[in-house]
């Protein structure tokens, strides 16, 4: 069933669903983002999954800029390389504003979800609702040990960046450490589904512990910062202790910004 849409979105919907029925190449759209995990309000993505033929699949990728203006204003779009999806297709459209991401699949090529796909539309709606039924889906886990392997690494990499007067350089690190481990960490602890940062302003007591690590662009600033993620990160892991910690942290890396340059 789809959710309820705020009207804009609904709007916009409605036009794509019109154009992909009105287009042979095009055997489903599905839905994915905050339309399957919930949440959904007027400041929402619309994040859409178009299934291609197969034999139309480069066709399809090829006019998807096409595709895409055809469905009303297209302020500007460019594909997902950067977050390692060429597939994607992300737009902006308005007056009045909306960010609408089509991701062109192949019909055969159903694998990869983390989250099962809800069905919007399909030439054969009962079987690709069988098809979807029928996916293995993978959700992204993340233990103690994921976290470990990789949080002293991107830690030594701020101080570096501290360390060389690359200050805005190390802020971006130091947001980079909150989003995608101390922010994961604090919602699993919470018992919460580990979405990085969105939303993390309604998990109790998630603001107050990660203010700390919000540095300004100096030194000291900085160094303060760097120290609070240091010790909100070993908090939490003393929740869910890894396997194999890593050797010599974290009195390794305290020493290498506090020690000599």
């Amino acid at each position: 069933m789809i959710p309820r849409l705020p009207a804009l979105h609904a709007a916009t919907l409605s036009r794509v669903m019109a154009s992909v029925a009105a287009d042979l190449r095009f055997e489903a759209l599905l839905g994915t983002g905050s339309m399957v995990t919930g949440g959904f309000d007027d400041e929402s993505d619309l994040d859409l999954v178009l299934l291609v033929r197969p034999d139309a699949f480069a066709g399809a990728m090829a006019g998807r800029r096409t595709f895409a203006a055809g469905l009303g204003d297209l302020l500007a779009c460019f594909s997902g390389e950067h977050v390692g999806e060429p597939r994607l297709l992300i737009c902006l459209y308005g007056p009045p504003l909306l960010h609408v991401d089509f991701k062109f699949v192949a019909a055969d090529d159903l694998a990869g979800f983390v989250e099962r796909p809800l069905l919007l539309w399909a030439r054969e709606p009962q079987a690709m609702q069988r098809r979807l039924d029928a996916l293995e889906i993978k959700p992204v886990h993340r233990d103690g040990q994921w976290f470990e392997d990789r949080a002293w690494v991107w830690m030594h990499y701020s101080a570096t960046k501290i360390r060389r007067g690359e200050y805005f350089e190390a802020l971006a690190a130091l947001d980079f450490f909150r989003e995608a481990v101390l922010g994961p960490m604090l919602r699993r602890q919470a018992g919460e589904r580990p979405r990085g940062l969105r939303r993390i302003e309604t998990s109790a007591g998630a603001v107050e512990r990660l203010l700390p690590t919000v540095a300004t662009c100096d030194r000291s600033s900085l160094a303060a910062a760097w120290h609070a993620s240091i010790a909100l990160y070993v908090d939490l892991r003393a929740a869910d202790p890894p396997p194999h910690p890593t050797a010599h942290m974290p009195g390794a890396l305290l020493d290498f910004l506090d020690g000599p340059a």
